[in-house]
């Protein structure tokens, strides 16, 4: 099956409730590529068709190695779709899956070339908001690969009453994108963090199992690298757990900042190229878009992980413990009554947010 003429699609990649994505073949370039449609059941959606073309032309603003390039978006029998650099290899998702826990240069290094693809997107003024090691793609040289900008410059626009659709994952989201404040490219330093202390460790900081307490300082507690891997550096442990602090204002002061924290905490990686350190702090970089009202903006955030967390009822677990940022009051609002068929789960949850979002 060709797409737009030119793209022979070859077997799928993945599927999600959003849009699927294939191999294909350039028919007039001759090279492999990734290709995203939008899904048929949102192709006649204008709101979603925007937000997909969206994506596209946010990431096709990043030229850098460690970014996944766009090189064609376009329409095909009314149908969107995104031509994107396929990336061949696994993502650190996969990654440790298969291998657990990683050695601690190995974990610095992909932290160091994730700080280089964040440090662009910072530079453009981008946020990604979705740094997660299903987002982060390895290739089988070693080149790692930032990709999926889909939610990157915020709420705005966003029916989260619709099973399926995710902002940002639990175990990698940012005290105040689950707070539903302004968001800034701490956020994605945050995430990154949390993705190292995976790495190190072979598994997420934390567990997700209800809504009720998202936001508050208990769900926030930054774990212990060293308790789960004493074989990491203290000065790695330390960076990690920097990135996760609670207050944006406490992280590294920028990607490049991180990259250099990395570097100098595992002696083998000082001699690693490093990003350039910006004009701004990443807390000086605002994610775009208007913001909906203050206690709009904290139901949706927790809507978001709701459905992520397929309207689980308990609170944010961390898996280990470790020192409690300052105190914080969470957010009062009840679990979102549970279903098993994905229809009456989003009733469930359209109810659950006019309740909430007076």
């Amino acid at each position: 099956m060709a797409v737009a003429g030119r793209y022979e699609v070859r077997r799928p990649l993945g599927h999600g409730a959003m849009a699927t994505v294939d191999l294909a073949h350039d028919e007039e370039l001759d090279r492999p590529v990734a290709l995203k449609r939008l899904a048929d059941n949102l192709a006649r959606d204008d709101e979603r068709r925007h937000r997909f073309v969206r994506e596209a032309r946010l990431a096709a603003r990043l030229s850098h190695p460690n970014v996944v390039r766009v090189y064609d978006v376009g329409e095909d029998d009314g149908r969107p779709f995104i031509a994107m650099e396929y990336v061949e290899g696994e993502t650190l998702a996969d990654l440790v899956a298969r291998r657990g826990a990683l050695p601690p240069a190995e974990a610095a290094e992909l932290g160091i070339q994730a700080c280089h693809a964040l440090a662009a997107a910072h530079a453009a003024g981008l946020v990604h908001r979705d740094v997660k090691p299903q987002n982060l793609l390895l290739r089988h040289d070693g080149t790692l690969k930032l990709g999926d900008f889909g939610i990157a410059v915020g709420l705005e626009g966003t029916r989260l009453t619709e099973a399926g659709t995710v902002l940002g994952t639990a175990a990698y989201l940012a005290p105040e994108q689950a707070r539903g404040d302004d968001v800034t490219a701490a956020a994605d330093v945050y995430g990154l963090g949390a993705v190292l202390y995976e790495l190190l460790t072979g598994r997420p900081p934390r567990t997700v199992t209800s809504l009720g307490q998202l936001g508050g300082a208990d769900a926030y507690r930054i774990p212990d690298v060293r308790r789960q891997a004493p074989n990491v550096p203290p000065a790695l442990a330390d960076a990690v757990a920097r990135c996760l602090a609670f207050e944006p204002a406490e992280r590294p002061a920028s990607a490049a900042a991180l990259a250099r924290e990395l570097a100098a905490a595992v002696p083998e990686l000082q001699t690693q190229p490093l990003p350039e350190s910006p004009d701004r702090r990443a807390t000086e970089i605002l994610s775009a878009g208007p913001r909906p009202p203050a206690r709009r903006r904290a139901v949706l955030a927790v809507a978001a992980v709701a459905c992520a967390a397929g309207g689980a009822a308990a609170a944010v677990l961390l898996s280990d413990g470790g020192s409690t940022p300052p105190s914080r009051p969470a957010p009062s609002v009840a679990p979102v009554a549970h279903a098993t068929q994905p229809a009456q789960q989003a009733r469930n949850l359209a109810a659950w947010l006019r309740r909430n979002s007076g």
